[in-house]
């Protein structure tokens, strides 16, 4: 019973203890790439697309098999040849006159156990390319799992990347709300001090009420947007839903060298690899497909041995034999079968050319507004840094004057609503950045999913 109470101690420890760490951006992109079951959906693809090319790569090398039949059966009979005088024959072949006594014969069967077994290998020599171009779809097919594997993980990172953000940002409006809020507080203690000093009037104090009731909605719904940030976090991660963790106050650092988004291309997007490898695997369909129209050459050798069936109590087989066998198979006419299913693997890969076409101006759009958004949302991010400066600012002089009273109630209130509205601004400018910055390496094909 300690034991368990103490087990119980240690596993509450450890995940308390992991509930007030910091996560990092490195640490959730860990765990969600070890937890997500897409990726691991794709790495038994992968696999298995490993073991099918291994599986036709033995075309190339001889099978051997080994087979080996018994049989019994209770059927015997016999066979009599009677006998008599036989004519005799000279040296020239005639007969001579004279006569042999022959005594006759008698021959007794019985089949009993009869015992088969032999060994035979088969190795194909020609077989119209068909086993090169099955080989090649296979390591083609390997290939395009692979490629869909680093997919699966590019997706994982994207949706760990906006899930992480997204708490950041949830952070960052909580505080928002929060500093609003005592601001309102604040201004609500003083005004009504004044008011019931005679100082201010009851509108007044109504004003600010309804502004901090506001303040107060928009904490609690800042708040909730919070937990269900964490929430969506911990689904990603792996992590049990009602986990408190917490992560990092900042967004990602977003740095992007000078000539990153002029070489952008899609050439190294594991969807374009896919393209390409469906490309290829369609050219290797068409000469899979002829090699129905070609001439095979194959050969065969094998041992067999045979032992049974009894003449006159002696076994009449007991003994081994090789045998070798060529084969060559030649297709005459087949009435247009042959040459309309190479026609039609030829329409095949013509429309995948022409969609593989389409797909990449389709991704190369794509990478061009992401390219676009990155650019729009870096200067969102300048734009709303020299904002956040400037309502700093007039926030701070707008405080000054409302307390020497140079400046109305209303005006202040506005001051602070403008202070409010330009840092949600702010935090929204970075989290669009963090995103559009992700969305731009996925679209590139150089997102790290390792």
């Amino acid at each position: 019973m300690k034991k368990l109470s103490f087990l119980y101690i240690a596993i509450f420890c450890s995940i308390n203890a992991l509930s007030q760490d910091t996560l990092t951006i490195e640490q959730c992109r860990t765990m969600a790439l070890q937890y997500n079951k897409d990726i691991t959906a794709a790495a038994k693809k992968t696999e298995s697309a490993e073991y099918t090319a291994k599986s036709y790569r033995s075309n190339y090398f001889p099978n051997i098999t080994a087979s080996a039949t018994g049989l019994y059966s209770t059927a015997d009979g016999s066979f009599d040849v009677e006998g008599g005088n036989l004519p005799t024959f000279g040296s020239d072949g005639t007969a001579d006159g004279g006569f042999a006594y022959f005594p006759g014969m008698s021959l007794e069967y019985e089949v009993g156990p009869v015992v088969t077994a032999g060994i035979t290998l088969e190795q194909p020599i020609y077989m119209g390319g068909k086993i090169s171009a099955a080989y090649k779809m296979a390591t083609l097919g390997e290939d395009a799992a692979r490629a869909s594997e680093k997919l699966a993980r590019a997706e994982v990172v994207v949706s760990v990347e906006k899930a992480y953000a997204m708490l950041v940002k949830a952070k960052e409006m909580s505080i928002v709300a929060a500093k609003y809020n005592e601001l309102l507080t604040e201004l609500y203690k003083n005004v009504e001090s004044a008011y019931r000093h005679g100082m201010k009037p009851q509108n007044d104090v109504l004003k600010v009420r309804v502004k901090l009731n506001e303040s107060e909605i928009s904490v609690r719904k800042a708040q909730n947007s919070l937990q269900l940030a964490k929430m969506n976090l911990c689904h990603i991660i792996g992590m049990p839903l009602d986990t408190d963790i917490n992560v990092s106050d900042n967004f990602t650092d977003v740095e992007i060298a000078d000539n990153e988004t002029e070489g952008a291309n899609i050439l190294s997007r594991p969807e374009y690899e896919m393209l390409d490898m469906q490309l290829a695997v369609a050219e290797q369909q068409v000469k899979l497909t002829r090699g129905d129209a070609l001439p095979q050459v194959g050969l065969q050798g094998s041992y067999n041995y045979m032992y049974g069936v009894e003449v006159n109590d002696k076994t009449l087989l007991n003994s081994g034999n090789f045998m070798v066998l060529l084969n060559v198979s030649i297709p005459l006419f087949h009435f247009g079968q042959n040459s309309n299913k190479t026609k039609a693997a030829k329409a095949q890969m013509e429309q995948t050319t022409i969609e593989r076409e389409n797909l990449s101006e389709q991704m190369t759009l794509e990478l061009t507004q992401a390219i676009n958004n990155l650019d729009e949302a870096l200067l969102e991010v300048e734009l709303s840094d020299n904002s956040m400066r400037e309502a700093d600012e007039n926030l701070r002089i707008s405080a000054k004057q409302y307390d020497a009273g140079m400046e109305t109630l209303s005006d202040h209130l506005e001051a602070q609503a403008m202070w409010q509205q330009t840092y949600q601004t702010k935090v929204e400018a970075q989290f669009s950045l963090s995103i559009a910055y992700t969305e731009f390496k996925k679209a590139a094909g150089v997102l790290e999913t390792e």
